[in-house]
């Protein structure tokens, strides 16, 4: 259903505000770079510093720009049940064609807890889910045990797994099958969780990289290893130094040097420090990506 390169996009700021402008910029190129989905309103947007307001825009506006071009996964998770069905509820309205939804962060819930979390959104909102597991931010690991489960309900179509354990892919289809969707969280382990049996990436370097990113994915899918392999490593150092500070702002940092937008993120956030600037200059350069 969903595959490829899945751009998790990054909201521009100016002057803090959200820069529409350099957003749907930013959307258009990605469409036209060939990435294959895109995803507003995740980690890489800063969506614990949006507001309800600026959320719901973001997801709008996207599916608005995209026209049903390529898919559009909007982040609509929260520690909140009452309010993850709100925003995915309205995710749907607005035109998305998925759902991206984390675990419940700062709660720490059950195994079961998490089953009836998820539960609860499916059984309200009629629009396929993508669980996003993540215990490095929310603590909460989701097992495979309790995923299966989840994966008996027909609108529980996938996972992002942000985990960084490579044996989990193949567990994972084992025990639920190949038509679950399995999505690497991971830049770094792209390439070693398509081996493993996922199909594809919700990606922070394609914001930057779109067109090498998607073209990776393409090799691997038509079976091309040298070009895949070649991609691989001109993007391993972004896939590495965009997280060597808090994501998105180097990922930011880079995108104000291709005049994407500006580096500006919002607080508790900084801009990249001086040391992550010089990091992301050389792993542009690596990559072959030219700036200005």
């Amino acid at each position: 259903m969903f595959h490829g390169s899945i751009t998790a996009l990054i909201t521009p700021f100016k002057n803090g505000e959200i820069d529409w402008n350099a957003f749907e910029n930013l959307v258009e190129w990605q469409i036209e770079k060939g990435t294959h989905a895109l995803v507003p309103c995740g980690t890489t947007g800063e969506s614990p510093t949006l507001s309800h307001d600026e959320h719901m825009a973001i997801v709008k506006r996207t599916a608005d720009v995209v026209k049903g071009r390529i898919p559009v996964i909007a982040g609509s998770g929260s520690n909140s049940t009452r309010e993850a069905i709100k925003l995915t509820s309205y995710a749907k309205n607005a035109g998305a064609n998925a759902a991206l939804i984390v675990t419940p962060y700062y709660n720490k819930p059950t195994q079961a807890g998490l089953y009836e979390h998820f539960r609860a959104i499916h059984d309200e909102v009629d629009i396929p889910i993508i669980i996003y597991n993540i215990p490095g931010r929310c603590v909460v690991d989701m097992s495979i045990e309790t995923m299966a489960r989840l994966a008996k309900l027909p609108n529980i179509v996938g996972v992002k797994d942000a985990t960084g354990d490579l044996t989990r892919p193949l567990y994972t289809r084992n025990i639920i099958g190949e038509d679950f969707c399995q999505l690497s969280g991971d830049d770094a382990t792209t390439a070693a969780f398509l081996a493993q049996g996922g199909v594809g990436s919700i990606s922070v370097v394609s914001n930057i990289a779109p067109e090498e990113c998607a073209n990776m994915h393409n090799a691997w899918v038509e079976g091309d290893r040298e070009t895949f392999e070649e991609l691989r490593d001109k993007l391993a150092l972004l896939a590495r130094d965009l997280f060597c500070e808090s994501n998105p702002a180097p990922a930011k940092y880079a995108a104000s040097l291709l005049g994407i937008c500006s580096d500006e993120v919002r607080r508790p956030l900084l801009r990249a420090s001086d040391d992550a600037r010089t990091k992301v200059e050389a792993a542009l350069d690596f990559a072959g990506i030219a700036y200005g």
